[in-house]
């Protein structure tokens, strides 16, 4: 459970993998978002951000902005909801054209299926896929007319195999459908020159995860699949993100990058 092996320094200047890209993330008040919007920004990204939460969302942006980075934010914002999405893109398209499409933000709830009512299940649907699908849809065009943009989704190792340890039906469900959704949209975009893929993290720390990985009890079962042997950090997951943002990624769509420690090569 070390740190981050490739953690960007926050005295690091920006090494302009991103410069002049306009690129809005969703959830950049969660921890991965967060980390997503300092590399980003120090790639020379101007980065459009968004989070229902708007004291977390208000720190990252100052925090971006501390570190010398370009950043605006449209917070609180519910991207369940398709006037929010229409909102976000307006809002985004002030600043620029849109370049890249990360869509970080999402929310699960957890049960075995004999206690999953049909509710939850429906909720965990709509804040992890359907939000996917509305920012997708109302950004579209533009990213049409951009060419050569990148879209990223956020899919999750529970798309790829089952968690013993966590009851995640409708997690799963969800995350399968994201990463489907993906190569659906890789093939659509694809004649337009944008690119579609998603990445599927592991075992991350996090505000959702951190009382499961800090637990030595918790964390002994967990672990045992994680081939690099520690919980990954939101660094982990952003510095993917920054790989698919980048033209270091052209010839990269309908891929899914596993970014897990390897719990998913067993």
């Amino acid at each position: 459970m070390g740190g981050c092996v490739n953690q960007v320094d926050e005295g690091q200047e920006m090494a302009g993998r991103l410069s002049n890209k306009h690129c809005l993330i969703t959830g950049t008040g969660g921890s991965i978002g967060r980390a997503s919007a300092l590399w980003f920004a120090r790639e020379g990204a101007r980065v459009i951000g968004c989070d229902i939460n708007a004291e977390r969302a208000s720190v990252t942006e100052a925090m971006v902005h501390e570190a010398g980075g370009d950043m605006v934010s449209l917070h609180p914002l519910d991207l369940t909801s398709e006037t929010a999405c229409q909102r976000l893109v307006d809002f985004a398209l002030k600043y620029g054209p849109i370049d890249v499409l990360f869509n970080n933000a999402a929310m699960a709830y957890f049960a075995w299926i004999e206690d999953m009512d049909v509710a939850t299940f429906r909720r965990t649907l709509d804040e992890e896929v359907t939000i996917v699908f509305l920012l997708c849809k109302t950004a579209w065009p533009h990213l049409i007319a951009r060419a050569k943009s990148s879209v990223i989704n956020v899919a999750s190792m529970v798309a790829h195999q089952p968690n013993s340890i966590v009851p995640g039906i409708a997690h799963t469900a969800a995350k399968g459908a994201v990463w489907s959704m993906t190569r659906q949209l890789a093939m659509e975009g694809g004649p337009h020159g944008v690119r579609v893929n998603s990445i599927s993290p592991g075992p991350v720390m996090s505000n959702q995860t951190a009382a499961s990985f800090t637990d030595p009890a918790r964390w002994a079962v967990i672990g045992k699949k994680v081939m690099l042997g520690r919980v990954g950090q939101p660094e982990d997951i952003a510095g993917a993100a920054v790989f698919l943002a980048s033209d270091e990624s052209s010839w990269i769509t309908g891929a899914d990058l596993r970014v897990d420690g390897g719990v998913t090569a067993w």
